[in-house]
């Protein structure tokens, strides 16, 4: 009896039963995560949705990607909602991303598993992204033709002369798989994160499906510049660029 004793107060001892309280900053530690973690599927991950789809229409001609351009373009309070949906909460999400992963340690060369390749694969792929649509974002909105101030009937042809240059192409090619797979594993990461696929069996069901997603992107993504590429010079309207 006094052996069975001594071996349960050793093993509470060294198991404490119970949740471990905060320690002091991680109450905002936590608060900063889950909102880095929502910010990534709403609004950046409906924006990048969306902007898959609408860019798609370069597949459907001059015309039809122009006049995509020009709904968004003149929708109310635009730049209001640019700067609250698209630019604030990108830069937050991609800055403290930065953080976290400057504070994490993959071990991917002392630990080769599967949870270490997927981290170390979202932070990287994250960088990418981010330096893929930070070029996006000042080419498109900052440079050139301007969209906002009435040029939409130029947009097509804006990013046709961009792609005139392989390197440009090849640039966005991987900067669209980049962007795809961290938003398709970030969203299995929000799932576990929040409750949503509870067990392991969930789990691995639900990474089938955002793996589906990710390839989805790429294809719509890959359609698009070809639907931009395949077009002839003769049918795009000449831009001056600045």
């Amino acid at each position: 009896m006094a052996s069975s004793a001594s071996s349960i107060e050793t093993s509470t001892a060294r198991i404490p039963p119970g949740v471990a309280p905060l320690r002091a900053g991680q109450g905002y530690s936590f608060v900063l995560r889950r909102l880095h973690s929502l910010s990534g599927i709403v609004p950046i991950g409906a924006f990048l949705v969306e902007h898959f789809i609408s860019n798609s229409e370069a597949a459907n001609g001059v015309q039809a990607y122009n006049d995509q351009v020009k709904f968004l373009t003149s929708l109310p309070f635009v730049h209001v909602m640019e700067w609250v949906f698209i630019f604030i909460p990108l830069l937050y999400h991609a800055l403290y991303g930065i953080w976290i992963w400057y504070k994490g340690d993959s071990n991917v060369s002392e630990y080769p598993w599967s949870g270490n390749w997927l981290y170390t694969s979202q932070r990287w792929t994250g960088i990418i992204a981010f330096i893929y649509i930070l070029y996006h974002v000042i080419d498109m909105r900052f440079m050139g033709v301007h969209l906002m101030g009435g040029g939409y009937q130029y947009a097509f042809s804006k990013v046709w002369y961009d792609f005139q240059s392989p390197w440009v192409v090849a640039f966005y090619v991987i900067g669209i798989v980049a962007a795809s797979w961290h938003f398709a594993y970030g969203v299995w990461l929000f799932a576990a994160k929040w409750g949503l696929t509870v067990g392991d069996k969930a789990r691995r069901k639900f990474g089938f499906v955002c793996l589906g997603l990710a390839i989805l992107l790429v294809g719509i993504g890959i359609w698009t510049i070809t639907g931009f590429v395949s077009t002839p010079a003769n049918q795009v309207p000449y831009v001056q660029h600045d």
